[in-house]
């Protein structure tokens, strides 16, 4: 450790009580000292014209702050973008392992200031043809980010989307913890790389509406709104603000004539999540795992020497990680334990239960039924708090309606539909005429009976492998 560096910043802090004009500014806390710090920008769009700081606990959090500080100004946005911890602790000679967590902490405010300065006021231009990259700290986003940087200039992005003491930070791909081992991986893979904090929205277009999904009865597909909405609009912004051309992300699909199509890899496609992305966001859009499998996806991430090569996938929706469904409607959406009952499909009483929204259609298990023959949720009613159960054979259908119908071509074309998100697309077609655009209700037939098409969920309209549509299940 070079003492007199870091004598020098603690002594002659840069930027010390220094609120630049027009200034997006970002605290953090943390660390074994409890530790915040404050980091203030000021941009004309492509630079950090100014800086400043104010720092709290020991003095290794105002001597990180001034380090930060020093680093950025005058920097491209791209350049700070690049700045990280390590950088942090070079500027001040070196930090000894009791003093580290002070350039996490200034390192995390700078990232938070930065992500919110190139969101807001962003305008690099956009001649060089470089490609923004989504990365979640998983091994998929990783090795889209890495082969993206083989081909051209890129810059990463994560987004933090929630934040609750209950979650397991881990397992969730949109947490704190996340963003942060996100970009640390795209730095040292040499990347710019910045932190968009997208709580507010996130709350707004994906919480609250599956929250008020299952208190209307129905089994919300939280993933598709995200992807379709929240996270690609505001990904796809801010790679105008950067000058990207393209945004790629992790994701198993590929693209064939301005359509999403399925992956190479069937036992991972995930076009069923995207199918809500517009023409307009997929002509942006480039999936860099689309002709690759899982297992070589995990060997080139491993000859690449990625930390993340072996990681377990994510399983649980970001937002559920470490808790239940029951608890989370409780806690966010103010839905408590209700006594109701489960009934027979004559309306027999079977079993009481603690509220409609713990249940969804096509359920076996937990119905807590004792009777000699499986029985499944076939219903919820939502105004009298009541579970309808029955055999199998009752949740068969040929018939599905689907509501706010978004077709990308004429419905004609609609040869098949995948109702789940781990289940075969089944043989399909539409029951009337549909032209291309919006629909508010139409009718699927399909060729075979499917069991359990749960309301809220999302139907994926395909022609053989590519989506040409998308709809709700209303029933």
């Amino acid at each position: 450790m070079d003492a007199l560096a870091f004598e020098h910043h603690l002594t002659s802090p840069q930027g010390h009580a220094h609120v630049p004009a027009a200034a997006f500014t970002a605290e953090v806390g943390g660390g074994v000292c409890c530790d915040t710090v404050s980091i203030s920008l000021s941009t004309d769009g492509q630079r950090i014209t100014d800086a400043g700081f104010t720092a709290h606990g020991c003095g290794a959090a105002n001597a990180a702050g001034s380090a930060a500080v020093a680093l950025v100004r005058g920097c491209s946005l791209l350049d700070a973008a690049r700045i990280g911890p390590t950088q942090v602790a070079e500027e001040l000679g070196g930090l000894s392992p009791g003093k580290r967590h002070a350039a996490d902490v200034a390192a995390e405010a700078l990232a938070r200031a930065l992500g919110a300065a190139a969101r807001a006021s962003g305008a690099l231009p956009g001649e060089h043809g470089r490609t923004l990259v989504a990365m979640s700290g998983g091994v998929d986003s990783a090795v889209a980010a890495w082969l993206c940087a083989q081909e051209g200039e890129t810059v990463a992005v994560t987004l933090e989307l929630w934040a609750d003491p209950e979650n397991d930070s881990e397992r969730s791909c949109c947490s704190a913890s996340a963003v942060a081992q996100a970009r640390g991986l795209a730095h040292r893979m040499g990347l710019p790389h910045f932190t968009i904090d997208l709580r507010t929205e996130f709350r707004a277009g994906v919480v609250e509406p599956f929250i008020a999904g299952y208190a209307q009865g129905e089994t919300p597909n939280p993933c598709v709104g995200c992807n379709g909405h929240v996270r690609l609009d505001a990904m796809i912004a801010l790679a105008d603000r950067l000058g990207c051309r393209h945004l790629a992300t992790g994701h198993y699909a590929r693209l064939k004539d301005g359509l999403l199509r399925t992956a190479a890899d069937p036992a991972k496609d995930q076009t069923y999540m995207l199918s809500a992305l517009s023409r307009e966001s997929l002509a942006r859009m480039r999936f860099p795992l689309g002709e690759l499998t899982k297992p070589e996806v995990r060997r080139i991430a491993s000859a690449a020497g990625l930390s993340v090569a072996g990681k377990p996938d994510s399983q649980d929706l970001c937002f559920l990680a470490g808790t239940s469904r029951a608890r989370f409607l409780e806690r966010h959406g103010g839905i408590s334990r209700r006594p109701g009952h489960v009934v027979d499909q004559r309306g027999n009483v079977l079993a009481a239960h603690d509220g409609h929204e713990r249940f969804t259609v096509g359920q076996r298990r937990g119905t807590g039924v004792a009777s000699g023959d499986a029985q499944f949720v076939l219903e919820k009613d939502a105004a009298l708090n009541r579970v309808v159960v029955g055999p199998r054979a009752a949740l068969l259908t040929r018939e599905v309606t689907v509501r706010g119908v978004r077709l990308h071509d004429e419905g004609a074309r609609v040869d098949r539909v995948k109702l789940r998100y781990r289940s075969q697309a089944l043989p399909a077609r539409l029951s009337q005429d549909a032209p291309a655009g919006h629909h508010r209700m139409l009718k699927l037939e399909l060729d075979e009976p499917m069991a359990g098409a749960a309301p809220g969920q999302l139907a994926c309209l395909m022609d053989g492998e590519l989506v040409v549509g998308w709809a709700v299940i209303a029933s």
